[in-house]
């Protein structure tokens, strides 16, 4: 096992109260306790086996910082100030932490330290850049019923898992248009239509493949990005609605 540096986004949504918080009655969605545990333990104790050496949590709650501090762990466990955008925070959080990183989210409530080791596995030597995606049908197998986006290419369909990994300075370059796809993360097309007339009418056509699309994208930033598909379907299940919530619970805690 090759240690590792990671960072958690559990940023805020300036001013606006998170329905989910609300939802569970805590102060930030890092809190709900699921199977015994909080949302931040269970991603760091997934993060902590898979053999992550130091973990940053980008977070301006007061809670999450004071919950931080009471975690064991074998990685070094370190608050870094969460910036107004995931984006933002990336940037300065792996400039904080150093390259490479792996990021990945406080809500992401079923993290499992397998996944973390088969994502570091799976990434291609090559890449500067590396998305984690579940294909539609491994999602559907493993949590019928949930409600996911995804994109659709002429290869099927993928859902983002929210893991991310960085390998060098030169992988920051993808976090301005990271920020761009943020925007458009529901809407594909728009995605497809940043690469130029000819992928816009390749993606409406569905001539338009997963690896074409994130390698036009890395080109696009200029670096080379890659794609990894992972046979975990839980992977792509994070917690943002309430809908989220009350699935995870009733496949953690049945």
């Amino acid at each position: 096992m090759t240690p590792f540096t990671a960072l958690v986004l559990a940023g805020s949504r300036g001013g606006e109260p998170d329905p989910l918080s609300e939802y569970a009655q805590v102060s930030h969605k890092g809190l709900i306790v699921l199977g015994g545990e909080t949302l931040l333990a269970r991603v760091i104790g997934a993060l902590d086996g898979a053999g992550a050496s130091h973990i940053g949590v980008s977070t301006a709650d007061a809670g999450i910082i004071t919950a931080l501090g009471s975690l064991k762990t074998k990685a070094e466990l370190e608050a870094l100030p969460a910036s107004p955008s995931p984006s933002l925070s990336v940037s300065q959080g792996a400039r904080a932490l150093g390259l490479p990183i792996l990021v990945t989210t406080v809500d992401h409530a079923l993290l499992q330290a397998q996944w973390v080791e088969q994502f570091l596995a799976d990434i291609p030597p090559q890449a500067d850049v590396a998305a984690l995606l579940a294909p539609e049908a491994v999602v559907r197998a493993a949590a019928p019923g949930t409600q996911r986006s995804y994109m659709k290419f002429r290869d099927g369909g993928y859902s983002g898992c929210n893991l991310f990994y960085l390998r060098n300075e030169r992988a920051l370059a993808v976090i301005d248009l990271w920020r761009q796809v943020e925007a458009h993360r529901k809407q594909p097309w728009k995605i497809a239509a940043m690469l130029g007339p000819r992928m816009l009418i390749s993606y409406v056509l569905g001539r338009l493949t997963l690896d074409d699309a994130v390698r036009r994208l890395g080109r696009k930033a200029g670096v080379e990005a890659a794609a990894v598909r992972t046979p975990f379907g839980l992977a792509a299940v994070d917690v943002d609605k309430p809908a989220d919530l009350d699935l995870v619970r009733r496949l953690v805690e049945s």
